[in-house]
């Protein structure tokens, strides 16, 4: 008992700490070539973040257990987006970037609609859907490393615009703006970013396994455990990480992590896994309708994840702002959806 303890307080800190340098290095890249911070977020941030999923559902869907795996991605893409965005839209709700914003979500949802396909079509995950899955993530990549470039060469070009027009007095006017400011080398950001990641993975990993450890001891119910350390112990990362970035001033970086993130979870988590063992529709949980049983995954599960996301995500589009209102909505849906776990 007491060396779990003492493994979980570390996993803690290595969390808290591997998300400090993991914010810090994804902004000085971010700053460094003027990508914009939502960018950053929706794509390393997220992969960084992610890592505990994939790891989790891999091996879930490796050793016979689909049914982990599909509820971990559907589970964490609710805790992401009505727990932890919703955190952050509540404290602290303002502008975003709408044309980065597009892209991601975009994408989310033409990957719920494949997922959907297997769900409510097919009623299992077949390999051809995983490798449509793992296609569109391998699409989206490209997409998002070419907006990159594209962004660091406007970046340059007008720069070196400021530059031929104001020659020496720009270079001296800079100067003035920032004072005896150092850049940090790229190598130390990169680094930063790095060991962030493997401190995140790390710490979940022991986090998640020595929680369920002292949660056995002290008799708590096994579906208590699973509803609670495995789901929400593999979105620590995202929670570590919005928290950070909304301590640090970088709510965007936190918007583009979970809306990263939970892309992610359909087609790299649920992809990679479906590819590597094909599992049909769980069949656990079910919700009486009309007098006939029905399976919850249908009628909670899939249309929940959906639901936080087009609230947390259309409006956002459609204004430019996320407003308080959203994050409280979201708070009350997942504490709805948990409630319901429960009953």
């Amino acid at each position: 008992m007491i060396k779990a303890v003492i493994l979980f307080i570390i996993g803690l800190v290595l969390l808290i700490k591997g998300g400090d340098w993991f914010v810090d290095g994804a902004t000085g890249i971010a700053e460094r070539f003027h990508v914009p911070e939502l960018l950053i977020g929706a794509t390393v941030v997220s992969i960084g973040t992610t890592l505990p999923e994939v790891m989790v559902s891999a091996n879930s869907a490796l050793s016979g257990h689909g049914e982990i795996a599909y509820g971990n991605a559907l589970g964490s893409i609710i805790c992401n987006t009505a727990l932890i965005a919703a955190i952050t839209v509540a404290v602290r709700p303002g502008k975003v970037d709408k044309k980065t914003l597009r892209v991601p979500v975009i994408f989310f949802f033409a990957a719920m609609v494949i997922y959907a396909v297997g769900a409510y079509i097919r009623g299992s995950f077949e390999r051809p859907l995983g490798i449509v899955l793992l296609c569109v993530f391998a699409v989206y990549m490209f997409i998002l490393i070419r907006q990159a470039l594209l962004e660091m060469r406007s970046g340059s070009s007008a720069q070196e615009g400021n530059g031929d027009s104001s020659g020496s007095e720009g270079k001296e006017g800079s100067d003035k703006d920032d004072p005896g400011k150092k850049e940090k080398p790229l190598w130390k950001d990169a680094i930063l970013l790095v060991v962030g990641a493997a401190f995140i993975a790390v710490g979940a990993d022991l986090l998640v396994d020595n929680g369920t450890i002292i949660a056995q001891m002290m008799g708590v119910p096994e579906s208590v455990i699973a509803l609670t350390f495995v789901a929400l112990g593999t979105s620590l990362p995202e929670l570590v990480t919005a928290i950070t970035s909304l301590a640090k001033g970088h709510g965007a970086l936190s918007l583009g992590n979970v809306c990263g993130a939970n892309l992610f979870n359909l087609v790299l988590v649920s992809g990679l896994s479906v590819t590597l063992s094909p599992f049909g529709l769980p069949s656990g949980k079910t919700v009486n309708m009309g007098g006939n049983p029905v399976n919850a995954s249908l009628v909670i599960d899939l249309p929940v994840a959906t639901l936080v996301m087009v609230i947390l995500t259309i409006p956002a589009l459609i204004r430019g702002e996320l407003k308080r209102w959203q994050g409280i909505s979201l708070l009350a849906i997942y504490a709805g959806f948990c409630v319901f776990q429960f009953m």
